[in-house]
Formats: C-alpha cells, sequence, structure tokens
C-alpha cells in the first residue's frame, strides 16, 4: 500500500504542470483547432468551397472632411523638442 502511494505521488511530481495562463497556440491545442487572427468574419464558406462576402459585416469607416484642420498627419517620434517648449514658455 505505502509503495503504491509513493508511485502516484512521484508520477504527479514528474507530470509538467500547464498554466492556465499560457498561450492557446494550434501546437498545443487539439488537432482540428484553428485560431485566427481576433478578428470577426466577413461572410461565411459555401458547400462547394466557396466563400460569400456579406457587406453588412464589412468595416464602414466615417472619416471627417478636413479641408481647414490645423494639425498635420505627421506625429513626431520625439514629441519632447526644445524648440516647442520654449516657444510655449514665451506665449504665456
Amino acid at each position: 500500500m505505502p509503495l503504491g502511494l509513493i508511485t502516484v505521488l512521484g508520477r504527479a511530481m514528474r507530470r509538467k504542470r500547464t498554466s492556465s495562463l499560457d498561450i492557446l497556440s494550434s501546437k498545443r491545442a487539439p488537432r482540428n483547432y484553428y485560431k485566427g487572427k481576433n478578428c470577426i468574419p466577413t461572410g461565411f464558406h459555401t458547400r462547394k468551397g466557396g466563400y460569400v462576402v456579406m457587406h453588412e459585416k464589412l468595416p464602414n469607416y466615417i472619416v471627417p472632411d478636413l479641408t481647414d484642420f490645423k494639425l498635420k498627419p505627421y506625429v513626431s517620434q520625439c514629441p519632447w523638442n526644445n524648440k516647442t517648449s520654449e516657444a510655449s514658455e514665451s506665449a504665456k
């Protein structure tokens, strides 16, 4: 009896513990698992292997009119510039 208990404990300690916070990938999941790219489908597959795109599911971007907009579309990688801080201090 004690030998069986020791054997079971030894097997439990040898087993690799899987964390519930691990990232689930297709290599760690069942054979038919497909994770995808975390996006919603835009249509559906047909029986004959085709794909039907549903226009209701396509993203609709509404862009405002920016004709008299003062800011430029470029965003600098170095936002802290001494010239801009000196100009803002002189404006105060």
